[in-house]
């Protein structure tokens, strides 16, 4: 299925794009950011969006905070494309895309404590019950993103549909033994009553949706 977002324009991930054939070998070890962004001082923030779209969110917030890196996962091929094309044409040096199955992704490559924000912006509610499986926040996800996040490090969570925020609570409030739940801080690029400006929720505003947003913090294991 095509979306048809190029308008016969042809979409060129460049050297700002990655696939799954791209990365290591799972034997080799976990990575960290310098595999998309090369070398680099280690200090550097990265933050890591789930579900990246037509990259609108990364675009903004790359801009107003160049000193922090950003690696979009998206996996629907045409707007991976699409993103990365654009993150191209932008030049951004501290953006980077990957196609791939987040999930996948986070639990056999990405090394621990590298982190800073994980971004998690209106993501499929599969709202079948047969398919609750493939919503991103699960119990087994929410310990793999405990352990990507670095000491401070926050799960940032927005959505419009009221069923799956249900599940979000819920596996929230089984995993208050690994994040302390805050409120929700806007990100600077966010628009006037916007909570991230995204085009899904420009979407959905549109449509009079509601929203919400809840923000998790990781907590540092007791022994």
């Amino acid at each position: 299925m095509s979306f048809g977002l190029g308008r016969g324009k042809p979409l060129l991930p460049g050297t700002f794009g990655f696939d799954r054939d791209d990365l290591p070998s799972t034997e080799g070890g976990k990575i960290g950011p310098a595999f998309f962004f090369g070398e680099r001082d280690e200090s550097r923030p990265f933050d890591l969006e789930i579900g990246s779209g037509k990259g609108t969110f990364l675009l903004q917030q790359a801009i107003l905070e160049p000193e922090i890196d950003f690696l979009g996962i998206e996996y629907a091929g045409e707007f991976y494309r699409y993103a990365a094309d654009r993150v191209r044409r932008h030049a951004l040096p501290n953006v980077r895309l990957l196609y791939a199955d987040a999930g996948e992704f986070v639990r056999g490559w990405l090394k621990d404590g590298c982190v800073r924000v994980l971004h998690l912006y209106f993501s499929d509610p599969w709202p079948k019950k047969r398919h609750h499986k493939r919503r991103v926040v699960q119990d087994g996800s929410l310990i793999e993103f405990h352990r990507i996040l670095r000491k401070g490090g926050e799960l940032r969570i927005v959505t419009d549909h009221d069923a799956l925020w249900l599940w979000m609570e819920e596996h929230a409030q089984r995993s208050l033994h690994l994040f302390e739940r805050v409120p929700f801080v806007r990100p600077p690029s966010a628009g006037e009553g916007e909570f991230v400006g995204t085009n899904f929720e420009r979407k959905y505003a549109r449509e009079s949706r509601p929203f919400h947003a809840m923000t998790l913090v990781r907590r540092e294991p007791t022994t």
